[in-house]
């Protein structure tokens, strides 16, 4: 595996010096791209971050990876999706849970390390650094390895809530050293996790309020912060974690601007993507061709248009009808394009005000505040449907707020792992790929809670690499 040395800029965002490194890289996925000489300035440690952030958008992150990514593969691992017959059967392995230590994501892995090292070499030789920005460097850097170190766990571990063993499980190496030829063996889950805590607690100290267009601030650390403790099952701690927190839930009528880039309301951490920095076309992930020439990989699955009710914003600014001849499709929207457009070149959104009310009311509900919980879900319910729904209590208020959750993130990265986390089955829609039910449905419709399945294999060849990886159970 080799890296070449290349040079990304971004508009606020991405100018950084990167290079190689030779097959050390397959111990664990890193690469190499600076020395001490580059850090010398505070401006040599802004263009270091750039750097770092712009692995973010390689093909196993937040990248569109015909293998599958972060952007696509908590949905196609679910139930959100149909796999469509007019399409080129990209990521079936994943649909259809075929994958094995010889076919996994290992570029996600890889890819994973990248950002990981980047952010390792920035908080050594900052070190040295004196200058009134460190503060701020250091809080970005252990934001970004928290968060490259979370979205590893949570596809190759267990969720601490998912079993009772969760966290004595197998975890992932907590890489903290900036040194590509070092072979780090696998932590508990458990450690995994109290590690993630330990960079995120110490970057929401640090971090600038507000960052430039591209980058983590404050309200972006504290919500992945509490997304970390939702998941550890520390209810009060997710709670804590949202105080402070000074963005508002996208309005009803934004909502379809949002996913076509006519504004950010809402948006607490979007990457632009926009010719000539950018420009990658991204939602090819989920379809080619134009609303009325369609070529689908995935189509939304029936079950879940069916779950849109006629007056929630959502179907409209997630979802299109889309035809190819004689057939019709459910398509997918979050990704088509902007406005007039059907390229797939849209923002990376991570990160959204929307979960900040999704997760105080899962907190609440869990800590038996109900009053509280259903005030936290009415908050988004109010700013999605023209007659909310509302008044639930007991167990039909927790599953009010796992549907609003399924709703408002889908195709967003998260469906695959509620499920794990909340220790329920993958069940999908016997229906077809086509928008009436017609057509071909998945192949696999059940994963059953429990499955070694809900953990994805280490790649052969990483394991070939580090003789101190251990494979997960079952593979």
């Amino acid at each position: 595996m080799k890296y070449t040395i290349y040079k990304i800029s971004f508009i606020f965002l991405f100018i950084g010096l990167l290079s190689s490194c030779e097959k050390n890289l397959d111990q664990l996925p890193f690469d190499e791209f600076a020395t001490g000489n580059a850090f010398n300035t505070a401006d040599d440690f802004e263009n270091a971050l750039r750097g770092a952030y712009s692995a973010l958008t390689r093909g196993g992150l937040y990248g569109s990876s015909d293998a599958g990514s972060l952007l696509s593969a908590p949905d196609v691992l679910s139930d959100n999706v149909t796999l469509a017959q007019a399409g080129r059967f990209t990521k079936r392995y994943l649909h259809d849970y075929e994958y094995n230590a010889n076919t996994t994501m290992g570029l996600n892995y890889a890819d994973t390390y990248v950002l990981i090292f980047r952010a390792n070499q920035i908080l050594f030789y900052v070190e040295n650094f004196e200058g009134e920005s460190k503060d701020n460097i250091i809080a970005e850097a252990k934001a970004l390895r928290a968060l490259a170190h979370f979205n590893l766990v949570t596809l190759f571990g267990k969720i601490p809530t998912q079993t009772g063993d969760a966290n004595s499980s197998l975890g992932v190496a907590y890489v903290t050293e900036a040194d590509p030829n070092i072979e780090p063996s696998r932590l508990t889950v458990g450690e995994t996790y109290n590690l993630i805590i330990q960079d995120l607690e110490d970057a929401k100290i640090k971090i600038n309020q507000t960052n430039p267009v591209g980058r983590m601030g404050k309200d972006a650390v504290r919500i992945l912060l509490s997304r970390v403790y939702l998941y550890m099952g520390q209810w009060q701690n997710a709670l804590d974690a949202t105080n402070g927190i000074s963005g508002t839930i996208a309005p009803r009528e934004d909502m379809v601007g949002v996913w076509e880039d006519t504004n950010t309301s809402g948006l607490v951490f979007y990457i632009p993507n926009a010719d000539p920095i950018l420009g990658n076309s991204i939602g090819v992930t989920w379809s080619q061709g134009s609303m009325t020439s369609l070529i689908p990989e995935y189509v939304v699955s029936k079950q879940l248009n069916d779950l849109y009710s006629p007056d929630d914003i959502r179907k409209e600014a997630f979802t299109f009808s889309g035809t190819s001849g004689s057939n019709e499709y459910n398509g997918i929207k979050k990704l088509f394009g902007r406005t007039g457009q059907a390229n797939g070149e849209v923002d990376y959104k991570i990160f959204r005000v929307a979960e900040v009310h999704l997760n105080r009311a899962e907190a609440y509900f869990n800590l038996g505040n109900e009053p509280a919980a259903r005030d936290a879900l009415d908050q988004l319910r109010i700013n999605r449907y023209t007659s909310p729904p509302s008044g639930e209590s007991g167990p039909a208020l927790r599953d009010a707020i796992r549907l609003e959750r399924r709703l408002e993130f889908a195709f967003e990265y998260q469906r695959f792992f509620d499920l794990k986390r909340w220790n329920l089955s993958v069940n999908r829609t016997i229906a077809g790929d086509q928008s009436d039910g017609s057509g071909t449905p998945s192949d696999v419709l059940t994963l059953n809670a429990g499955s070694n399945k809900f953990q994805l294999p280490i790649a052969q060849e990483s394991l070939d690499a580090n003789p101190n990886l251990q494979q997960n159970p079952g593979y």
